[in-house]
């Protein structure tokens, strides 16, 4: 009998600690990958200051809660330039567990937190271990939060140049963005196949100089969040709305907080929209401002005025309450969304989908078959689609019909695993 393949994950953070996509995915392919009996599976979540008490920052890397399997990499100088390690004690204790482990596979799930320099450093400690790296975002290409939005003007950015970049950050100089590329560039060198999970952002990366041979596309796969039937909703308009996903800028809640003011303004009042989420303290301060200060005219208001919800943060284990109580998951994010989970988890559930056209968003949610689109960060084209999502009779059957089935984690996990036992050479 064969010994099963040792995989180690690694991921920016633990979805119990970290919110966001990212931990999620890596976090259903661990639990996926431990059912399997030819696996062994191992994760390690990168942990800063921002997760409380849990972060112990003199103890390099330590399990978590008793955890099998489970490790934590307590980040304590992590330059976010370059996203190196700067704390030698971390990276020792990052090669002892290696040693310890002596995976076959180590999956990286981002650098962020994490540090790029440790791609380097499994390929010198396991050289003949097989390494993949999955981008969730564009933070190698962009360091304006790894977005491509230009912060000149919030247009999304197509392409990456040392003068364009320096615009973006005029801190940093052109010659600090080529010496960036290299350094980058020197780690991911290490790594034997990248991954994206939309096939748009496969091109991004070609473009900034990745080969196209090296990288592949695997979709994020979920488990369902199914847990009790799903009732019918009510007969007549489908006129309830919702967003769900963090309150900062570039998932564009201000853009449907200004759509519902424009509704109003016109005497259109006869929908509601639920507001699902947390995070606000990350927002920029003007949007933060102007969030605040619609929740608290909308408080105002008298009950049957009102039209907004702010329901705060909810858990996995709390989507199926949440999203039963709107028709339509409304996506308005104002960046590329690399993928858009709450897209998979509105399919769940049988509600269609309203987003921006761009990106991730737009590859999955086709437009006027299974969703609609607006113009990315218009609130006058997400006003009309409401309007036109409560008064159109058959729209939302029509649309509900042509729903696909969201990626299950067992799909996801099988593409992974077919890249973990490719035969193709592995990286110098």
């Amino acid at each position: 009998m064969n010994a099963p393949c040792k995989v180690l994950l690694i991921s920016l953070g633990h979805p119990d600690l970290v919110p966001g996509g990212s931990p999620v995915v890596c976090q259903e392919l661990f639990d996926e990958l431990r059912t399997r009996d030819d696996i062994e599976c191992h994760m390690l979540a990168a942990v800063d200051r921002e997760s409380g008490d849990v972060h112990q920052p003199k103890e390099g890397i330590t399990g978590f809660d008793g955890r099998d399997g489970v490790y934590l990499l307590h980040q304590t100088d992590h330059d976010a330039w370059l996203h190196r390690n700067n704390e030698p004690m971390l990276v020792e204790s990052f090669v002892a567990l290696l040693r310890t482990i002596e995976p076959d596979v180590v999956h990286f799930h981002h650098f962020l937190s994490v540090g790029a320099d440790l791609i380097g450093t499994v390929r010198r400690t396991l050289p003949s271990c097989r390494i993949l790296f999955t981008f969730h975002e564009f933070a190698a290409i962009c360091a304006a939060d790894g977005h491509m939005v230009r912060r000149t003007d919030q247009s999304l950015c197509e392409r990456a140049s040392p003068v364009r970049c320096h615009q973006c950050v005029p801190q940093r100089s052109t010659d600090d963005f080529v010496l960036r590329k290299l350094w980058l560039e020197q780690q991911l060198r290490h790594v034997d196949r990248f991954t994206c999970p939309s096939h748009f952002m496969i091109e991004h990366y070609v473009n900034w100089g990745l080969p196209r041979d090296r990288i592949s596309h695997v979709t994020n796969g979920q488990r369902s969040r199914v847990v009790r039937p799903i009732l019918a909703p009510p007969d007549g308009q489908r006129k309830r709305f919702g967003f769900f996903g963090q309150l900062h800028d570039d998932k564009g809640v201000h853009v449907l907080l200004r759509a519902v003011t424009l509704l109003r303004e016109e005497g259109f009042n006869g929908f509601r929209a639920d507001i699902n989420g947390g995070g606000i303290q990350h927002a920029s301060h003007p949007i933060r401002r102007e969030i605040e200060a619609f929740q608290e005219a909308e408080r105002q208001r008298p009950p049957a005025e009102r039209i907004v919800s702010f329901n705060g943060p909810y858990s996995l284990d709390q989507i199926q309450s949440r999203m039963m109580r709107v028709d339509w998951a409304i996506v308005p994010s104002v960046w590329w969304e690399i993928f858009g989970l709450v897209i998979s988890e509105a399919w769940m559930f049988g509600r269609p989908v309203i987003c921006s056209n761009a990106g991730g968003m737009a590859e999955r949610v086709t437009h006027e078959v299974d969703g609609l689109h607006f113009e990315m960060g218009d609130p006058a084209s997400l006003a009309a689609a409401i309007k036109r999502a409560c008064l159109e009779d058959g729209l939302w059957q029509r649309l509900h019909d042509a729903l696909p089935e969201p990626p299950s984690r067992a799909a996801m996990a099988d593409g992974y695993l077919a890249l973990y036992q490719a035969e193709d050479a592995l990286a110098s």
